[in-house]
């Protein structure tokens, strides 16, 4: 009962917190701004969002394509479409239930290519590292490009604290790893051989003899995802001129606002349209440019994540 309470609360409580900042946006604008960002709506050029939503369907390729290298180090092999609709399905399932489509996406290749669920999870593990990797350089590239304008809040985080909290979080996480280690429980050794599988897929991506185009491919995902937000902000006039760092500071910024919602949803506009205030951007426009951008990208992966489901059960039918 606790465990069907927790679930249901993890879907819920992200759903209600979106649904609160979208209300939170809608009485932070005037009648006059609300007008003015239906009239963006109306206006804006919807070829350039066409063309982002087409940079992004090549790295739903870029994504699919690059998973044959891993399950191939581990032995497996799994037909493009399988891997294509997997991948697809991941980001649906990312919406509805946080941090579940990575579960369903093993789950899919699994029963579809026989490929065993905890190897095949150990490899969506070793790619989602990689994409950490990168996020990390991307938010980096991005603080060396508009460190002056960065600075001086900077110095304003409370160091004391967070040196406080982490050491606390770093006294149970050496507990807890030294109680996985050495601990006997029957229950902590069937993780232990479920980890193991999973750790063979994670580390797979380092020892693979074709890790160099599985990087690169990385390297272009990434590069479709910045290149779908640029490519929006010519959609309205009012963002059409931003600089390319800019859009980087709102890129990071939207990206890290989607893990607090289902999908971004509320979160990711909102967040997008503060950070454009700071570069002198009316906040009605930015948050019309968010809801672009959200809502493309959205209806993007919604279109693409039920095409695949009706995919699978129609052309694997025994399965």
């Amino acid at each position: 009962m606790r465990q069907k309470i927790t679930k249901i609360l993890s879907i819920i409580l992200p759903l209600a917190v979106g649904v609160f900042l979208i209300i939170y946006t809608c009485n932070k604008l005037t009648p006059a701004q609300l007008t003015r960002v239906g009239h963006d709506f109306r206006t804006a050029n919807y070829g350039y969002v066409a063309l982002a939503l087409f940079a992004g369907i090549t790295g739903f390729w870029a994504r699919a394509y690059r998973w044959k290298y891993t399950l191939q180090h581990m032995g497996y092999t799994a037909p493009f479409y399988i891997r294509f609709t997997a991948v697809c399905i991941t980001y649906v399932m990312n919406m509805l239930i946080p941090r579940s489509g990575e579960v369903a996406r093993a789950g899919i290749i699994s029963r579809y290519s026989d490929v065993p669920f905890d190897k095949s999870l150990g490899t969506i593990i070793s790619e989602r590292v990689v994409d950490l990797i990168l996020l990390i350089v991307c938010t980096g590239l991005t603080i060396a490009l508009k460190f002056g304008e960065l600075k001086d809040y900077l110095v304003t985080v409370p160091y004391e604290k967070l040196l406080l909290y982490g050491s606390i979080a770093m006294v149970v996480g050496i507990a807890g790893l030294l109680y996985f280690i050495y601990g006997k429980a029957t229950w902590l050794q069937k993780i232990k051989g479920k980890i193991s599988g999973i750790t063979e897929g994670a580390l797979s991506v380092f020892k693979m003899p074709n890790k160099w185009p599985f990087l690169i491919l990385s390297v272009y995902i990434w590069c479709t995802y910045v290149l779908m937000f640029y490519i929006s902000i010519f959609a309205i006039p009012q963002t059409a001129g931003l600089s390319f760092g800019t859009v980087l500071v709102a890129f990071v910024v939207g990206s890290l606002a989607i893990t607090f919602t289902n999908g971004g949803v509320g979160s990711f506009p909102l967040a997008v349209a503060n950070v454009l205030t700071a570069y002198n951007i009316p906040f009605e426009s930015g948050t019309a440019f968010g809801w672009i951008v959200w809502g493309s990208q959205t209806l993007l992966t919604i279109i693409l994540g039920t095409f695949s489901f009706l995919g699978l059960s129609l052309f694997y039918r025994k399965k």
